[in-house]
């Protein structure tokens, strides 16, 4: 049986492997590609899989010529980056403000584990969109913390779960967390 980890790193060599080979052969059409990989290194599924995470990731781009498509680095990866890093930790930002809007009347109603995972669940997404923040905060100016509102909130919104959590019924088994 394999770790959540050892699926990780499997994916990111493989896209490390079709960057690779994308960076050192620019001029290889995607059929050219596939046989340059496949199955060396990966079935073909798999390659194709790949292809499509780097993609949406945005670290490679296509190109089309005539009816071949070619494959490139993407040309503003790291600004990209930074792009969609912001974008998915103020989503799940404004989505955790919902949330724990809701809590007080949703978590009494929960069963123990249901209290016990929502708990868990909000205080991680919680410390995940803060060292989001962090990492934008260390990315755009190391000397400022130029999200600070969004720190002290999710302060208040963290404060705001262990309140909940503590004058509920069944804080002595949830708390322990």
């Amino acid at each position: 049986m394999m770790s959540h980890d050892e699926l990780e790193s499997k994916t990111y060599e493989r896209e490390r492997i079709v960057l690779e080979t994308i960076k050192k052969n620019p001029n290889l059409h995607h059929n050219a590609l596939i046989k340059q990989i496949v199955p060396e290194f990966m079935a073909k599924t798999t390659f194709e899989k790949t292809r499509n995470s780097l993609l949406e990731k945005e670290i490679i781009d296509v190109k089309k010529q005539g009816n071949m498509k070619f494959y490139f680095p993407a040309v503003n990866y790291e600004e990209n980056l930074h792009h969609r890093i912001e974008r998915n930790t103020n989503n799940s930002f404004h989505d955790l403000k919902l949330q724990i809007k809701r809590l007080d009347t949703d978590f009494p109603h929960k069963d123990i584990d249901g209290k016990i995972f929502l708990a868990n669940s909000l205080l991680k997404k919680l410390m995940f969109v803060d060292t989001g923040f962090t990492i934008l905060d260390s990315a755009k100016n190391p000397k400022k913390t130029l999200y600070r509102d969004e720190h002290l909130m999710i302060q208040q919104l963290l404060n705001h779960v262990f309140t909940v959590i503590r004058k509920d019924k069944d804080f002595d088994i949830v708390f322990p967390m």
